[in-house]
């Protein structure tokens, strides 16, 4: 990554983390990668998505990642669907969850 450190440009806290990448989603401010084996690495504004600890055991088997300016989805191999970020961005789907499946 490059560009100004406060809009996600600086992934030295993960850059060894970062091999066999499918696929790189962003909000405003973080990144979002998926990994070969379905896993995923972020970085960048934790109030952005840069953050996914919450959720990272739940990031296993991961297809594909969508981002709103303030938060992530990202669509698991079962059909399932993991978000976080911004909860008035989109990054708390608790109240939907039992839907998306």
């Amino acid at each position: 990554a490059w560009g100004n450190p406060n809009f996600g440009g600086d992934c030295s806290g993960v850059q060894e983390r970062l091999r066999n990448v499918q696929q790189v989603a962003a909000t405003i401010c973080a990144f979002a990668a998926i990994l070969q084996n379905g896993s995923v690495v972020t970085w960048g504004d934790p109030d952005f998505g840069g953050d996914s600890s919450a959720v990272q055991q739940q990031l296993v088997n991961v297809e594909h990642i969508q981002a709103t300016d303030k938060a992530f989805a990202a669509i698991l191999a079962n059909g399932s669907v993991i978000t976080w970020g911004d909860r008035k961005h989109g990054g708390d789907s608790s109240a939907v969850q039992g839907r998306l499946r």
